[in-house]
């Protein structure tokens, strides 16, 4: 442990900031979503390239996690959330400069890379600072940050100046202040040995959080998978289905997703893991067949409805996740398992989006919302069941 001496403000304080930070490089990282479609035609590129500039955000992430995700239990907290920070800073910076999809696509891959480190030292840290806080602000951190990325981007491409910019200077600041704090906060793991070892690509899940694991994984690649669509596909679907042409939709679309879901989360914060790991797969099932009907039907305000029963699935799945699994590790351990989980959801988040990217050329939006609907509505039912069939609840509440 570092030589210091925490008192209850500083402890405080240190969530605080800790919390706020994970909220900015989730806002940035759902920030470029309302812009998109202003990319496409100011720098005229395919579909194809907007679903690439998307994905490889999310591959970077998945190999910030799979090589540095533990570091930070080796080199301690501070110096790693640090990089993570000066990375993001050099993202917007490309963001600002964009002219060419390159540009963007590089963008993208860096503040990916960023936002897998942070995800994983954030959490830990937050963990480390209190145990029975952490998980529900690592649960709320996400849905807020995005919300907060996604509709205050929205706002600012609507009414204010240089839409493709201000936001990410914005960022840029927000970040500087936090690269100047980080070094207040008191360290709260003492340096180990292994961290050269540390970078080879691998998942570390300790075994006694191996259960929890494959037992909520079912609901939370649903949740993360819908997540998914939404930050990609969901506000061009709109478009399609109901013919709406306002700038502000994608933005209020992930708002509305991910504010339910961050409701659901504080309304659940005190029930049994398995039980709100139920409640979340049932609630995305339905969220999903009222999504599909809000398509078909060509209405709005179902859309948007369907979108707070999804998001409450969302926030409940991820929640109920994160509370069966995430306490079961060591202090040691804590890094190296936020990054397994963050893996494993953020494959699920970036993969069968790029998959229905692709089928929608071939087959058209609509019908490839059909299946990716029917997916997910498949794989929330089977987890609903598999939960109600295994080891009662007690068992996966920590």
């Amino acid at each position: 442990m570092s030589n210091s001496v925490e008192t209850p403000v500083s402890n405080r304080a240190s969530l605080v900031f800790l919390s706020i930070t994970l909220l900015t490089f989730l806002a940035a990282s759902s920030a470029p979503t309302p812009l998109y479609h202003l990319y496409q035609e100011t720098l005229q590129f395919s579909a194809a390239t907007l679903t690439l500039i998307f994905g490889v955000y999310a591959l970077s992430l998945l190999a910030a996690l799979l090589t540095v995700g533990s570091l930070s239990d080796h080199l301690g907290r501070r110096p790693v959330i640090f990089a993570a920070l000066l990375l993001d800073i050099g993202a917007m910076l490309l963001f600002i400069l964009a002219d060419s999809a390159a540009l963007l696509i590089a963008a993208r891959a860096l503040q990916g890379f960023a936002t897998g480190m942070a995800t994983s030292v954030l959490g830990a840290t937050l963990l480390d600072n209190d145990n029975r806080k952490g998980p529900l602000i690592n649960s709320l951190a996400p849905l807020l940050g995005m919300a907060c990325g996604g509709l205050g981007s929205g706002l600012l491409v609507e009414f204010a100046p240089h839409p493709m910019q201000l936001v990410y200077w914005i960022l840029f600041g927000l970040l500087v202040l936090q690269a100047l704090f980080v070094w207040r906060l008191p360290e709260t793991v003492s340096a180990q040995p292994g961290a050269l070892a540390s970078l080879r690509p691998t998942l570390h899940v300790p075994p006694q959080a191996r259960r929890a694991l494959w037992l909520s994984l079912p609901v939370d690649v649903a949740v993360w998978a819908v997540g998914g669509f939404y930050l990609s596909l969901a506000p061009s679907l709109v478009r399609a289905a109901t013919g709406s042409t306002s700038n502000l939709i994608g933005g209020v679309l992930v708002a509305v997703l991910t504010l339910s879901g961050a409701l659901a989360i504080f309304t659940l914060r005190n029930r049994p893991g398995e039980r709100v790991l139920r409640l979340g797969a049932a609630l995305l099932a339905t969220g999903v067949s009222l999504i599909l009907l809000a398509v078909h039907s060509a209405s709005l305000p179902l859309f948007l409805f369907a979108t707070l029963v999804a998001g409450s699935g969302f926030g409940s799945g991820f929640l109920g996740a994160l509370r069966s699994v995430l306490p079961l590790a060591l202090p040691h351990e804590r890094a190296g398992l936020m990054a397994a989980f963050y893996v494993l959801s953020y494959l699920a988040f970036c993969l069968p989006a790029l998959l229905a990217g692709n089928l929608s050329h071939h087959f058209g939006l609509i019908a490839t919302t059909d299946g990716y609907a029917a997916m997910l509505i498949g794989l929330s039912l089977g987890a609903l069941l598999m939960l109600s069939w295994r080891r009662p609840a007690r068992d996966l509440v920590v």
